[in-house]
């Protein structure tokens, strides 16, 4: 057994003056878990008060209160006329211990000691830059929401006494905001669901999440558009089914190219964006919309319908969901509400038979068991009281101005290198460049110039060089900014 002098303390005892935590406290914690690494084993003589006060440049009343915390812990005791000792345990063995490749116990593992099991599935496809100017997938602008309007819903919320007793309570949804959202999808998109339909979850992906953990199994096969969104495949894949690809035209997937697959090969899932496709921004037409449900009918595969931008239409002439002529259970319809509004004020929602609901709810306690309810009461008064369309009905003349601005910037300064539709909604244009050039190359000169274009909007192959670029989310100053910008670096 080593001399207590021998111990390398200044090795492994780092303490910081900065922090409010008391430097006695910090020795003894530090003490403690080199007993519990075994740097100082069962029967280690300590040093005494004295010397290691000097060693650590402390006071020696510092050292002796460490120790007297470690004594009111049972990891040491004194011996009179002896010393102090670390406390022998039943089982212990005095083995020297290599000291000099001892670290800090001020540092924590940056690895696990155990091997566990790693996905790139999951790898985070989104990147972030501190540039001026950014083009994203189809964003709101935040900045048109009513954020003094929220707060003041939020607050008197807040202060109900029947919203305490909703906070402590385990219900981890506002019926009242399912009543309210019924209503309100019944009305805006032609469904004729209740409350009893409804899941409300904090997002599109956990409402994906959920159905793919309860509905797909390892092997199972589920169709995508040929090109799609990326963050449903990753769901899907990590659920362990198997996804395949349908082409994608100006009216939507191929369902022509599904019904010959159906002829030999079983489908589990459909996964579709068919009001705006995602990325294309084509919608469904109204023949294979009849097709595809008759197709579900037939072979039993199940619809999932993502209508992740309805609210953003600015045609008189709106399309129906699927969901509102499904006849047979076949469609599971999900969205986002408030998405108009700031992102920590929307919520995600799935539309399906009660007895799907019910065993989704069982999951929805396991992942998210508190919920929000006081954000669903804002939500919901925002229903009622007619705020929400305000809103929406204020904010899509801005969009419906922002589209057209930038279609007429991209004639302006790519005429001759693009080809785009201008799309009857939705925040983003889907542009497809005549000649291939390099993307990548081309995102990577414009941030040298402030502009920030993000992998995820790029689109490219041997077949198709395009990009998704949201307006939504730029000022017309902005956005002519950010196209000057590409277009300069398009030349360069």
């Amino acid at each position: 057994m080593s001399s207590p002098v021998e111990i390398p303390f200044l090795s492994f005892i780092q303490l910081e003056r900065s922090t409010k935590t008391p430097i006695y406290l910090q020795l003894a914690q530090q003490l403690i878990n080199a007993i519990q690494r075994g740097y100082l084993m069962a029967g280690t003589k300590m040093p005494g008060s004295r010397t290691l006060s000097e060693l650590l440049q402390l006071h020696r009343k510092t050292v002796i209160a460490a120790y007297e915390e470690m004594d009111s812990q049972g990891w040491i005791e004194t011996r009179p006329n002896k010393g102090t000792y670390v406390i022998y345990t039943a089982g212990s063995k005095f083995n020297e211990r290599p000291y000099n490749s001892l670290i800090s116990l001020a540092h924590y593992p940056s690895e696990t000691g155990y091997s566990f099991k790693q996905s790139n599935i999951l790898d985070n496809p989104f990147e972030h830059s501190s540039c001026t100017y950014q083009f994203t997938d189809g964003t709101p602008d935040i900045r048109l929401t009513q954020v003094h309007n929220l707060s003041s819903l939020y607050s008197a919320s807040l202060k109900r006494k029947s919203m305490h007793k909703k906070m402590a309570s385990q219900q981890y949804e506002s019926e009242y905001f399912k009543e309210q959202l019924s209503n309100y999808l019944n009305i805006s998109r032609g469904l004729h669901i209740s409350k009893k339909n409804l899941v409300i979850t904090r997002s599109t992906e956990m409402s994906l999440y959920i159905i793919a953990q309860l509905l797909i199994k390892p092997q199972d096969r589920v169709m995508v558009g040929e090109l799609g969104l990326f963050t449903a495949n990753m769901i899907f894949q990590k659920a362990g089914a198997k996804v395949a690809t349908l082409p994608v035209d100006e009216q939507g997937i191929d369902v022509g190219r599904l019904a010959e697959l159906l002829k030999t090969t079983p489908i589990r899932m459909v996964y579709i964006t068919p009001h705006h496709h995602y990325p294309t921004t084509v919608s469904l037409s109204a023949q294979r919309r009849v097709q595809l449900l008759k197709l579900a009918n037939e072979y039993g595969f199940i619809i999932i319908e993502d209508d992740y931008d309805y609210d953003f239409q600015y045609e008189k002439a709106t399309i129906m969901p699927l969901a509102s002529a499904d006849l047979n259970g076949m469609v599971i319809y999900i969205g986002s509400f408030g998405k108009s509004l700031a992102p920590s004020f929307s919520t995600g929602f799935v539309v399906a038979p009660q007895n799907l609901v019910s065993e989704m709810h069982k999951y929805l306690g396991i992942l998210d068991r508190q919920g929000d309810v006081v954000m669903e009461q804002v939500l919901g008064e925002m229903i009622a009281e007619g705020d929400i369309h305000r809103h929406l009905k204020k904010s899509l003349k801005i969009y419906q101005e922002r589209r057209n601005h930038c279609c007429k910037l991209l004639i302006e300064y790519f005429k001759d290198e693009v080809s785009f539709d201008v799309p009857n909604g939705g925040l983003a244009l889907w542009l497809k460049w005549k000649k291939p050039i390099s993307l990548l190359k081309l995102a990577k000169v414009c941030k040298q110039h402030d502009l920030f274009i993000p992998k995820n909007i790029l689109y490219q192959n041997q077949k198709l060089t395009a990009m998704r670029i949201g307006f939504g989310h730029l000022t017309t100053e902005e956005m002519q900014r950010s196209l000057e910008i590409m277009s300069s670096c398009l030349v360069g």
